[in-house]
């Protein structure tokens, strides 16, 4: 594939793992940033984390990687433009109509969201069939999947364009075809918490229970076998029994749990506030968060 310009706009967490990942497959990144402070420690943090993921030449992919203040400049001559600004519709929204004039013809826009819907974002472009969703997963470096989602305006051409640029660029993009809330990946994974939720907000056993019980179990295998390929093992026949016995009896309201909604309330936000679904000193947080970097890795290497 040939080499693309890419404009990632947005230099935080999810932008900073999009930049490394175009530059590492040898593409030329502009990252914008409206905040200084962001910018400037960009380099510094693309530097450590291709560390932890052992980059033998991270100057290389450093030298593809430029900090650009003003949008105008990082817009130039741009051949894909990733926004990874915070999870805002308007502010998602102004940045597109500001970028679009800036941009040729055949740029493809993706917005980076995990559950804004893409047409929301994409409704007042003017060329709405090269624009499209791209959910990175967090660590985005680091997460091979990546959701290409398609609006009712996106062209095949963008679909295949993004596609194949994330495949060349070692992702692995799975195609959306219709616009849903949460797309594939968090309609899966907030379906399981909602079930956790309950659980403990009825009484049927504790926090650390619900995690222990995925961990040791069924969590061991979603690497390597998806429910669905499970359903097909175990047999559908098994499958619909069991959905005969359980589907009725598992949360099925249609909002957030009360339970959620009271530690929130109460100001008990998790890690960041030492106190969530259960306790956590800064010690313990920063165990899990190191664990699971570098349960990541050790992964990514067990599958390649």
């Amino acid at each position: 594939m040939a080499q693309e310009r890419i404009l990632v706009v947005g230099a935080g967490l999810m932008g900073h793992g999009i930049a490394l990942v175009c530059a590492r497959a040898g593409h030329s990144v502009a990252v914008y940033d409206p905040f200084a402070a962001a910018l400037e420690t960009l380099r510094d943090r693309i530097r450590a984390s291709l560390a932890l993921m052992g980059e033998d030449n991270p100057d290389a992919v450093l030298e593809r990687v430029a900090v650009r203040p003003e949008l105008a400049e990082a817009a130039s001559g741009a051949t894909i433009v990733f926004e990874a600004a915070p999870e805002k519709p308007d502010l998602k929204q102004a940045l597109f109509a500001e970028i679009e004039p800036l941009v040729g013809p055949d740029c493809i826009l993706a917005s980076n969201t995990s559950v804004i819907p893409i047409t929301t974002i994409m409704a007042g472009l003017r060329r709405k069939e090269r624009a499209l969703g791209t959910h990175w997963w967090n660590p985005p470096h680091q997460i091979p999947l990546v959701e290409v989602i398609r609006t009712e305006w996106t062209g095949e051409n963008a679909m295949g364009r993004m596609t194949g640029f994330l495949a060349q660029a070692g992702k692995t993009p799975v195609r959306v075809e219709k616009d849903v809330p949460g797309f594939i990946g968090n309609r899966l994974q907030h379906a399981l918490w909602r079930e956790a939720i309950s659980l403990v907000e009825n009484g049927i056993c504790s926090a650390e229970a619900v995690d222990t019980v995925v961990k040791s179990s069924f969590g061991r295998r979603l690497a390597v076998l998806g429910p669905l390929e499970n359903a097909d093992l175990v047999g559908t026949d098994l499958t619909l029994d069991i959905h005969n016995q359980v589907l009725h009896d598992l949360e099925q309201r249609p909002g957030p749990s009360p339970y959620l909604e009271k530690l929130v309330a109460e100001g008990h936000l998790g890690m960041k506030s030492g106190e969530g679904f259960t306790k956590w000193t800064p010690e313990e947080a920063d165990t899990v968060r190191k664990r699971v970097g570098t349960h990541l890795r050790r992964l990514e290497t067990i599958l390649e």
